[in-house]
């Protein structure tokens, strides 16, 4: 549309296309579901719900993502490295020959969609999937397209079934994510996890809108009824679907956001949301969405006779998704648009504690955090047991998804902060008392509370105090929250404990600054 001079260079008739009876182009949800379930690739729960198995990857495979490298000076912003890793267009192309011999005797799924909630910055785009239920997901998240007869900016071949060669291939296992700048093409093989054709996407316009002065996030967005948006900035676990599904907000998106001189607007037409001890009564929004015909659910388990859905079984993976879109969820915003942000919140699950649950960042400490994106990981969560939290540090909370420097999104960054009086917290959505195993998870209503105070007015900067280690300021009371709370060191039963610890995670931020 506007982003992209010319559209896909990708030949569609190379697949075979116009074979009807194995090509199917735009069909419904319920199509896509009936077709789903006739070629066993899903079951069907009790409340309709499409449930999947994605077998052996149930995540990202980061390792196995690429950029193609044409080595011309448009590429020279590109962050190479273990990130973003180059292969040659000659590699590219010859993948893609032998996946599209491979696609001429398969079924395809066609879905014509499109990305971005914006009249200027959407991008038309083409999903090729060899599963129905690929195609459903992506007609979950993505948006429909406007203009359907024009030629796509961007295709995504998506065949999960066929495994690449590294051998002969020039990639690193049989999987492969390879994204195509120049060509305008994505192929991805040899992964049945579903997220990889949307994170793909993310990478695209995390890419192209920089150039227009549009800053990329990854974060939530949500709405009050005084019509002041917020964003929630944060890595996988640490509350943003949660926290911005907010019961007395309205949710214009939940993962993936443009900013631009009019405002906000989401990039995708549905959700992503993680599943594992979901609860009806604590995220009633997104449980009923979860449930909802149609939702794809990936790797959830259902009861074999029941088909009654057990969102507290993680035998299958701790990363379980569902899919559903927007219209699922009751109190989106039809539009996918709003204002500029009045209050952004940076989430990071703190494992060591020490973080307070919520503390108001200057400029410099806002810049700071977010070319940090702290969150922690815990080692051997699968077994039920972690004796040492692993800090995780990814920039712009994204760094998967970031084909250029961080420098780039910094700089956006602060150029609309210095354009709007925007205020940027740090929220600590982690453990408090000590670290993981000895502290206590710090509880989804008091960190509400926290958030709402703050939306409201309610936390002003000369009623805060700065913290001794972080020189964070922290509010000295909030409302429906225990005083207690809210300075992390008064939690702890050995404050030289909590100074150690703190000092310990101090010291990490400052390894990886010199890392950035």
């Amino acid at each position: 549309m506007q982003i992209l001079e010319r559209p896909s260079d990708f030949d569609l008739e190379a697949l075979g296309a116009g074979k009807e009876e194995r090509v199917f182009r735009n069909l419904s949800r319920s199509q896509l579901i009936e077709i789903s379930v006739l070629e066993g690739e899903c079951q069907l729960s009790d409340m309709g719900s499409v449930v999947v198995n994605t077998g052996k990857f149930t995540g990202r495979s980061p390792r196995d993502k690429f950029i193609v490298q044409y080595n011309v000076p448009a590429e020279s912003s590109i962050d190479w490295g273990t990130i973003n890793r180059p292969i040659s267009p000659q590699q590219s192309h010859h993948i893609m020959e032998k996946m599209q011999r491979y696609a001429k005797t398969k079924k395809l799924y066609i879905q014509d969609l499109a990305i971005g909630n914006h009249p200027k910055y959407t991008l038309s785009v083409q999903i090729i999937s060899e599963l129905a239920w690929h195609a459903l997901f992506a007609k979950n998240l993505f948006l429909s397209r406007r203009e359907k007869e024009t030629s796509p900016d961007f295709v995504i071949l998506d065949l999960p079934r066929f495994i690449a060669q590294p051998e002969f291939d020039g990639v690193n296992s049989g999987t492969f994510i390879i994204i195509d700048f120049e060509k305008r093409i994505v192929l991805i093989g040899g992964t049945a996890y579903a997220g990889e054709i949307k994170k793909a996407a993310f990478s695209i316009m995390n890419k192209l809108l920089p150039e227009h002065g549009i800053f990329p996030m990854h974060c939530s967005a949500n709405i009050g009824k005084n019509n002041q948006t917020a964003l929630f900035f944060g890595l996988s676990g640490t509350g943003k679907t949660t926290l911005s599904s907010d019961t007395d907000r309205y949710l214009i998106g939940d993962d993936e956001t443009g900013w631009g001189e009019d405002g906000v607007f989401n990039f995708e037409g549905g959700c992503y949301a993680k599943t594992l001890g979901l609860i009806k009564d604590a995220e009633p929004k997104i449980y009923e969405a979860c449930i909802h015909y149609g939702t794809v659910l990936e790797n959830v388990v259902i009861q074999p006779n029941s088909r009654m859905i057990d969102f507290d079984d993680s035998s299958l993976t701790e990363n379980g998704r569902a899919a559903y879109p927007l219209e699922f969820l009751s109190g989106s915003v039809k539009s996918g648009r709003g204002d500029h942000p009045r209050n952004i919140f940076f989430l990071s699950a703190d494992a060591f504690g020490v973080l307070p649950p919520i503390s108001l960042l200057t400029r410099e400490q806002a810049i700071y955090y977010f070319l940090s994106g702290f969150t922690s990981k815990l080692a051997g969560t699968e077994l039920g047991l972690s004796k040492t939290p692993l800090a995780t540090f990814s920039s712009c909370f994204a760094a998967p998804f970031l084909p250029l420097m961080p420098d780039v999104y910094a700089t956006l960054l602060v150029g609309k902060l210095n354009q709007n009086p925007t205020k940027v917290w740090l929220v600590n959505t982690g453990w408090t008392g000590g670290i993981y195993g000895v502290g206590e998870r710090i509880k989804l209503s008091y960190t509400r509370s926290m958030i709402s105070a703050a939306l409201r007015g309610e936390l002003p900067e000369r009623d805060m105090i700065e913290d001794e280690v972080f020189h964070l300021a922290i509010p000295r009371i909030c409302p429906e929250v225990p005083i207690r709370l809210l300075n992390p060191v008064n939690n702890w039963k050995d404050r030289d404990e909590y100074f150690l610890q703190a000092k310990y995670l101090v010291e990490m931020f400052k390894q990886n600054e010199k890392a950035i």
